[in-house]
């Protein structure tokens, strides 16, 4: 990478030292026992330009794997980044980019608006803050981008990336996002960030109640997962937060999976998109990622899970579930059998929610017991296996999960529990994958062997269940909400809006 002069952001936004810019540059077997499953592959609609190919399987926080053909490789340089954004990428260990980045970021820098579609894992965050912070270099200013995420992890890991990336230039990030005190997120928005990143709730509670707060001059404005975002409920917030955007701005909308629902917020946010899809249908999954189930009676499910467990010890595991409860219970469970496993829901408060991604992330836990309020962009690269203990609701939300492994051109493992309550829910998500799932090989007299000690467990883990609902009785007022008892604060009622339902 040749040597260039460097330019500074200042905290205000203004430039401090020269920089040379390449900115003119050219960018250059068998399933459930009922009916079978129908393939059905549903091709995505094209609303403007359609850029379509074949996915690679990285992630955007550790690219190595290289194309086949040397020819055809591209460079970010090749793209049109600039060179302190090039080092950046280097220093961070991006080789090469992504499909997702390869099409996206010469569109993004030739400034038309992009509706992204790639699944989870593709590196959606860089294909959109690279441009972002090139065009902060060539015009710095405060407030000059705003991300919306649909939950606090995924708005604190996209502010991580973005100020790694502009980490060469100064770039200062915001996260506002509820289960936090206002006051200080207050304080950080009165120092004029280049980028905020935040969950809408808590955005328009300081866009209604944080004085000199505004959005007037924003240039840029990313919707990550926003299909999530309307599945929170976050469509009528969304359309007050766009009202008060200048129209003359660039939008980009990534996500996963992209459903009718979109249309609307597509019309009303976005101004002559190009969409760019490198998936080959609405619900795909990365090539290195096998993908299984077991089917039982739904009374053995805890003997089951126990007997995968061990046939994966030594291998980190997130264990999906799909109520709060049943994420304390497996976690009290698990501890009494005398493994290392963490809850995540979204009624534990923010710091330990942080805590729990961190002590999982560092390795300290090898099982991390989640509801789907991980199941959404979080970036753990180290993860061996994806159990589903309970199936997910949709397959939107099952490409999601398993999503969460098989990252980094790594291979990995997701095995979803199908009891005879999850058969109709099973085959609606083979048939969204457009191919039948393999069964996991299981023994059912090795399985009972773990019988009398998940039963022994299970008492216990009740037990502890009951002391932990005494207990956040007992909390009265304190004990409610995330907010710990700021709920009737202005802002309280949006602060759930980015937590996990039940």
């Amino acid at each position: 990478m040749p040597d260039v002069k460097r330019r500074k952001l200042s905290h205000d936004g203004a430039p401090s030292t020269a920089m040379k810019s390449k900115g003119d540059r050219v960018p250059k077997k068998g399933a459930v026992p009922t009916k079978s499953a129908e393939t059905d592959e549903t091709e995505v609609e094209v609303a403007s330009t359609t850029v379509s190919r074949h996915a690679q399987d990285v992630e955007e926080d550790e690219i190595a794997q290289q194309p086949d053909d040397a020819e055809a490789t591209k460079s970010f340089e090749d793209l049109g980044v600039i060179d302190s954004l090039c080092e950046a990428c280097t220093s961070l260990g991006y080789k090469t980019p992504t499909a997702i980045q390869t099409e996206s970021i010469p569109i993004a820098l030739s400034g038309k608006d992009i509706i992204g579609l790639a699944e989870t894992g593709s590196g959606k965050t860089a294909a959109f803050a690279l441009p972002i912070l090139q065009a902060l270099l060539e015009k710095p200013q405060p407030m000059f981008g705003l991300v919306l995420a649909p939950t606090r992890e995924l708005a604190y890991q996209i502010s991580q990336q973005f100020e790694a990336l502009g980490s060469l230039i100064s770039v200062k990030c915001a996260v506002i996002v509820g289960g936090m005190d206002m006051v200080p997120q207050a304080i950080a928005l009165a120092k004029k960030p280049h980028i905020v990143v935040a969950t809408p709730g808590r955005l328009m509670d300081h866009l209604e109640n944080t004085k000199g707060f505004s959005l007037r001059q924003l240039k840029y404005l990313v919707m990550d997962e926003a299909d999530r975002l309307l599945d929170l409920d976050f469509g009528p917030i969304l359309d007050k937060i766009l009202q008060v955007l200048p129209r003359e701005r660039r939008t980009m909308l990534f996500s996963a999976t992209m459903s009718t629902k979109l249309d609307n917020l597509t019309r009303a946010a976005l101004q002559n998109p190009v969409r760019v899809s490198i998936s080959s249908s609405s619900y795909q999954t990365v090539k290195n990622l096998m993908q299984r189930y077991v089917f039982i009676p739904h009374k053995f499910k805890d003997i089951y899970l126990i007997y995968l467990l061990h046939e994966f010890a030594g291998q980190s595991c997130i264990l999906f579930t799909r109520t709060v409860n049943e994420t304390q219970r497996l976690a009290f469970l698990l501890r009494a059998l005398g493994r290392s496993a963490i809850p995540l829901h979204g009624q534990m408060n923010q710091s330990a929610r942080l805590g729990a991604l961190n002590k999982f992330r560092g390795g300290s836990r090898d099982i991390l017991v989640a509801t789907d309020v991980a199941a959404r962009g979080l970036d753990i690269p180290s993860v061996d296996l994806v159990l589903n203990f309970d199936l997910p609701p949709d397959s939107k939300t099952y490409v999601h999960r398993v999503g969460r492994t098989a990252r980094a051109g790594k291979s990995g493992v997701a095995i979803s529990i199908v009891t005879q309550y999850d058969i109709e829910i099973f085959q609606r998500i083979e048939k969204a994958l457009g191919k039948k799932l393999d069964e996991q090989p299981t023994e059912r007299d090795e399985v009972m062997v773990f019988a009398q000690r998940v039963g022994d467990a299970q008492r216990v883990a009740i037990t502890e269940m009951k002391n932990h609902h005494e207990k956040r009785n007992n909390g009265g007022a304190k004990g409610k909400g995330i907010s710990g008892g700021r709920a009737k604060r202005p802002g309280g009622k949006r602060d759930g809006m980015d937590m996990e339902e039940g």
